[in-house]
């Protein structure tokens, strides 16, 4: 109901034909400037567009304006201690795990970093963004040591609680996977050339559209073939089910972090031009498998993300 494709696609195409979206940015500064102004634009024609449809459409554009947050979750709040930050990434591993959500990833994932490895040579080197305490990241180094997965696994956070959280874990299980604090905006640190794919899991939200381009560009900028990110499904169903099983974890905070998730999620329509956007390029898919959306770019064009 809140993915709203059909005015959110009319509105892309009515601001193209006013000139408004976005053809090309000068820097990063630019572009997160651009991708933002383009989002607000986006709003304010999609709403325009619904009321125009009818009540069918501008009813879900009402609820969704009602639900849409910048709300910061409480694990993004930099005054909230190290201790309780772990508390919360801790509980949200429990959930994932509850979920089985990382296997489901690693399945999206496997066919690209296979595809990557056989067209490199080599193993396909995979950089995790905003991972938090790294459980993809320790999924994925389980199949490089149980199934032959041929990668080298990074996960980076920029909570350095995060990060030594991620490597005790990897160090006691005994897991092929490094760990990093890194600035998932800037890349500071990121050697060009050095990484293959980029990947995000359940933390797009936690962005602004313009960061989110700026993470993108900075993938293809630093050499990658590919940025890959999975988060929920915008829709009514997730905006009461996230918190309905956050609150099994019986941590207050927790509940309402699920719920302004939930409220934060983008739909299709927003990920499809903040990918464009970024790249300048359509070669990217957005694609639905409930209760996740998935964002698969290619930045060589020698592979299909709707491989995914």
């Amino acid at each position: 109901m809140l993915q709203l494709r059909t005015p959110g696609y009319r509105a892309i195409d009515n601001l193209r034909r006013q000139r408004e979206f976005p053809t090309g940015w000068s820097s990063m500064t630019d572009l997160e400037k651009q991708a933002n102004s383009f989002l607000e634009a986006f709003h304010r024609e999609r709403h325009e567009v619904s009321r125009q449809f009818g009540p069918g459409f501008f009813l879900p554009e009402l609820i969704d304006g009602a639900l849409r947050t910048s709300k910061a979750e409480h694990m993004d709040m930099t005054a909230l201690s190290s201790t309780r930050k772990l508390q919360l990434v801790r509980a949200l591993e429990r959930l994932t795990a509850m979920l089985a959500l990382n296997r489901r990833y690693v399945s999206f994932l496997r066919n690209i970093i296979i595809d990557i490895a056989e067209r490199s040579g080599r193993n396909a080197r995979v950089l995790e963004l905003a991972g938090g305490a790294g459980g993809l990241a320790l999924a994925l180094a389980e199949e490089v040591s149980h199934n032959r997965l041929p990668a080298e696994i990074t996960s980076s956070d920029i909570v350095p609680a995060y990060v030594a959280e991620g490597k005790e874990t990897a160090r006691r299980k005994r897991l092929p996977v490094s760990f990093r604090t890194l600035d998932a905006c800037s890349f500071e640190g990121i050697e060009p050339g050095s990484i293959d794919l980029v990947i995000m899991a359940q933390s797009l939200h936690h962005f602004t559209g313009g960061q989110l381009a700026m993470m993108i560009a900075r993938s293809k900028e630093n050499g990658a073939m590919a940025f890959v990110g999975i988060d929920g499904f915008r829709s009514l169903m997730l905006a009461a089910g996230v918190p309905l099983m956050a609150s099994l974890q019986g941590i207050p905070e927790f509940t309402l972090d699920g719920f302004t998730s939930a409220r934060k999620f983008y739909s299709e329509p927003e990920l499809d031009a903040l990918a464009e956007i970024a790249t300048g390029k359509r070669d990217h898919s957005v694609l639905s498998r409930w209760p996740l959306t998935i964002t698969a770019i290619s930045f060589d064009g020698s592979h299909t993300p709707a491989a995914l």
